[in-house]
């Protein structure tokens, strides 16, 4: 069993890509909590809650001052988590498998050894620095979160398995994979789903100019990483809300139908406190 549920039921806030932009994230914490159920409603974030962005350890740390708060958070494993973590040498996976090199080089990780204080690429330093209780969730995500109605996976699913094999696959986490594609592949979003499953998918993992659907997936990473947006995609009712504004120019990745909601940016900056204590 993982150390966030895996399992929920009720409506939904997910949340998309972070990437370290923890203001961007506060603003979005905002305005849920004035959602009039928010009691009810389970948040969960779709994965990628570090690199790139100014605070991974801030956008870290707010999300266990959340859940101590409201208690139904729950966060999917990333690219990025997974990564991270195999470098840091707490997942269970075979040597041959390079993730220090992989997650320093690769993934915008400079900014994370920033967040915390830590020289870049120094790894035990970055270990002793975060918390343990951070360290041990990270380690466990799970790499799906079921739900009645909808499936919550960071890359999607292979529209050339079939669902129930691949669902039995994320449950049990096979870490002997390097790569596994339910986290990396960047296709997934656009060919949509298996024909036999069964729930939409909601994904991040691909940054696009706005939440997208696509035959039966729902990519909803718009671009926090690189300067975009951050965007909460509000479940069943389809709305959506945004946090943070760029012109982005050229279309859409790929061909997708209208998105579920109407994007509600955020006039107001996020306050100095953390104003979702009020109602939590």
């Amino acid at each position: 069993m993982s150390s966030v549920p895996d399992r929920i039921d009720g409506p939904v806030a997910v949340i998309g890509d972070v990437h370290g932009q923890v203001q961007l994230l506060r603003q979005i914490i905002g305005e849920l909590a004035r959602t009039p159920d928010i009691s009810r409603r389970w948040i969960v974030f779709v994965g990628d809650l570090v690199d790139r962005g100014p605070d991974s350890a801030g956008v870290i740390e707010l999300f266990f001052e959340l859940r101590e708060q409201h208690k139904r958070v729950t966060w999917v494993c990333g690219n990025h988590e997974y990564a991270m973590m195999g470098a840091l040498g707490l997942l269970p996976c075979p040597d041959y498998v390079d993730f220090s090199g992989r997650w320093v080089d690769h993934y915008g990780a400079e900014a994370t050894f920033a967040s915390y204080g830590v020289e870049n690429g120094d790894l035990e330093g970055l270990r002793e620095a975060i918390p343990d209780k951070s360290l041990q969730v990270m380690a466990d995500l799970p790499w799906a979160v079921q739900h009645p109605d909808f499936l919550f996976v960071h890359a999607g699913l292979d529209l050339n398995l079939p669902f129930d094999l691949q669902l039995r696959i994320l449950q049990e986490r096979d870490y002997t994979q390097s790569h596994p594609a339910w986290m990396y592949t960047r296709e997934f979003l656009e060919q949509g789903t298996p024909r036999d499953c069964p729930v939409p998918v909601i994904v991040g993992h691909v940054p696009q100019t706005e939440v997208r659907t696509s035959r039966g997936a729902v990519g909803i990473d718009t671009g926090a990483g690189h300067g975009g947006t951050l965007s909460c995609l509000m479940l069943p009712e389809g709305r959506v809300l945004q946090a943070g504004h760029v012109e982005r120019p050229g279309a859409p990745p790929f061909d997708a139908a209208p998105q579920p909601g109407a994007p509600q940016r955020l006039a107001k900056p996020a306050a100095a406190n953390p104003w979702w204590k009020k109602i939590f």
